[in-house]
Formats: C-alpha cells, structure tokens, sequence
C-alpha cells in the first residue's frame, strides 16, 4: 500500500435544506457514516453538523475516488435513517457536496471547527470557506455576513 497524507473536509445538505437530522436519527446517522469511512480504509477526524447539513473530515487512501466515496456514504447514510421510520421516510440529501483538501497543518484547525458546528451557527460565527455544500447556497443559508 502506498504511503500517503491526503485529508478532506467533505460538506453535504439535506436536500432543500430541511432539518432532516434530529436527536433521533442524528447517532445513527453519524453511525452509518464513520462505517462507510472504515470500509473505504478512510480514517474520520471529525463528524458534526445541524439539521440541515452534515460536515466530514477524513484521510482517504489515494485510490480512493472522491465522488464514488461520498455518494456511497450519502446512501448508505439515508438508507439508514429512512429506515429508522418516524416520518423520516422522506429523508433524502442533495444531490451536490463540497470537498476541499486540508494540509496536515491545519488539519486541527478544520477539526475543531467541525467539532464546534453548533456553537458557530448559533453564534452566527461560521466560515463561508468551511460551510459550503456545493450548491451555491453557503453564503445566503449557512454562512455569517
């Protein structure tokens, strides 16, 4: 296996951004995710978001295809929480997602940011540049300013 150092901060939304997540599927759901990571050999460093959006960052091994990881995760992520019933059978993600690369060195700072999801959005402190989804909504539905 080759040796490498590749970390990602991965963001998805519920699709038209409703607040499809909740204490009662939320365990679950993260659940569901860090299992799709292991199975892809990834590691996960973080896993937060709100009701509407989800934030990953993980280390991915190099012949991993990024589309073909988060769409797996995505579905395996919704399969699960539609089966958890309680009207959440409607449960569906966007089709979009945002991904960018984070050096090692900063690799704390993303981290911590995702791990404090709820205080940045309910102190209307997030960062535009950590927050988008990929559907071009980031600055007006998730983002402070």
């Amino acid at each position: 296996m080759p040796y490498s150092r590749l970390f990602y901060h991965f963001v998805w939304a519920t699709k038209e951004r409703l607040p499809l997540i909740t204490e009662h599927n939320r365990e679950s759901l993260y659940a569901a995710v860090t299992a799709k990571v292991k199975e892809f050999r990834g590691l996960c460093y973080a896993l937060n978001g709100t009701s509407n959006h989800v934030h990953l960052v993980v280390s991915l091994p190099p012949a991993v295809s990024l589309a073909a990881f988060v769409g797996q995760v995505k579905g395996n992520a919704s399969h699960l929480v539609s089966r958890l019933g309680e009207g959440q059978n409607l449960f569906a993600w966007q089709a979009e997602y945002g991904v960018v690369s984070v050096s090692e060195s900063h690799l704390s700072t993303v981290t911590r940011y995702v791990q404090r999801q709820q205080h940045y959005h309910a102190n209307d402190t997030t960062d535009v540049r950590l927050e988008n989804c990929g559907d071009g909504k980031a600055d007006k539905a998730l983002c402070a300013k």
